[in-house]
C-alpha cells in the first residue's frame, strides 16, 4: 500500500522582509552631510578648511563614523579633498575651475532655455514667471544665502521644464559647486532687485515662445554673472597676496 503523501504547506505571504525591522532614527550621515554642506557654501568652513572629525562629531553630538562618511560623500561632489594622513580639507578653487564649471553651466542652460520654450506648458511658463516675481519682491530683504537659493530656483525650473531629465539632472548636480563659487565673492549681489529683474528679459522671452531671444537673454545674463564673479574673485585674491616691496 502506498503512503499517503502529506499535504502541501499553505503558502506564507511574507508582509515584511525577516530578519528587518523599521528605522525611525534619521539618516545620520545625511544628516551630518547636509550641515558641513551649508557651512561650505555659505562660506562659514573657507576654502583650505581641514575638517577635524573628532571635533565636529563632539559638536553634533554624534560619533566619527558619520562623520567620515560625509566627507566622503562630500569629496564625492567635489566640495572636499581628501589629504594623506591629513584628512579632509575644503576644497580650493582657481579662476580656471571657476570658468570651466560656467563654461559648462551656459552651454546647459542656453540649451534648457531653448527646450523649454518649445516643450513648457503654459502652466510651467506662468510658474516661472511667478518664480522670478517673488524673487523681484523678497530680493532686497533677505541675506545672500537666501537670495542664492532663490536664483539657483529660478534656473534649477528652466532646466525642469527643458522637458530633459538628464539635462535637469545634470544642473541639479552642479548647484552645490554654483553656491560654493558664489560664497567666495561675497558681495556677488551688487544689487539685489537688479538682479532679481536680470531674469525678466528671459522669462518675458519665453513667454513669448521666442526660443532665439530668450537663449541670447539667458546667455548675457549667464556671461555678466560669471564676469562680475571673475572680477570679485580676482580682487579676493589680491587682497589676499603680501604687499608687493615698495622700491627703493
Amino acid at each position: 500500500m502506498k503512503p499517503i503523501p502529506a499535504p502541501l504547506a499553505e503558502p506564507r505571504t511574507l508582509t515584511a522582509a525577516p530578519g528587518f525591522s523599521s528605522i525611525d532614527l534619521p539618516d545620520l550621515v545625511a544628516v551630518v552631510e547636509s550641515q558641513l554642506q551649508q557651512a561650505i557654501v555659505e562660506g562659514r568652513l573657507p576654502p583650505g578648511a581641514r575638517i577635524v572629525e573628532a571635533e565636529l562629531a563632539r559638536q553634533m553630538g554624534v560619533s566619527r563614523a558619520p562623520v567620515r562618511e560625509a566627507a566622503r560623500r562630500l569629496e564625492s561632489q567635489g566640495l572636499l579633498v581628501a589629504r594623506p594622513r591629513y584628512g579632509f580639507t575644503v576644497r580650493t578653487l582657481d579662476l580656471q575651475q571657476i570658468n570651466d564649471l560656467f563654461q559648462v553651466r551656459i552651454g546647459l542652460e542656453v540649451l534648457a532655455t531653448g527646450l523649454a520654450c518649445r516643450q513648457a506648458s503654459d502652466a510651467q511658463l506662468a510658474q516661472l514667471q511667478a518664480r522670478v516675481d517673488h524673487m523681484v519682491a523678497q530680493a532686497p530683504h533677505l541675506g545672500q544665502a537666501e537670495r542664492v537659493a532663490l536664483d539657483l530656483g529660478i534656473h534649477a525650473c528652466i532646466c525642469e521644464i527643458s522637458g530633459n531629465a538628464y539635462l535637469s539632472r545634470l544642473f541639479n548636480n552642479m548647484q552645490t559647486e554654483i553656491r560654493m563659487i558664489l560664497a567666495l565673492t561675497e558681495g556677488s549681489y551688487r544689487d539685489p532687485k537688479l538682479i532679481a529683474d536680470s531674469h525678466q528679459p528671459v522669462v518675458q522671452a519665453m513667454l513669448r515662445r521666442d526660443a532665439t531671444a530668450a537663449e541670447q537673454a539667458l546667455r548675457h545674463h549667464l556671461v555678466e554673472g560669471q564676469e562680475h564673479v571673475q572680477a570679485l574673485f580676482l580682487h579676493a585674491q589680491h587682497r589676499k597676496s603680501p604687499a608687493a616691496p615698495t622700491p627703493a
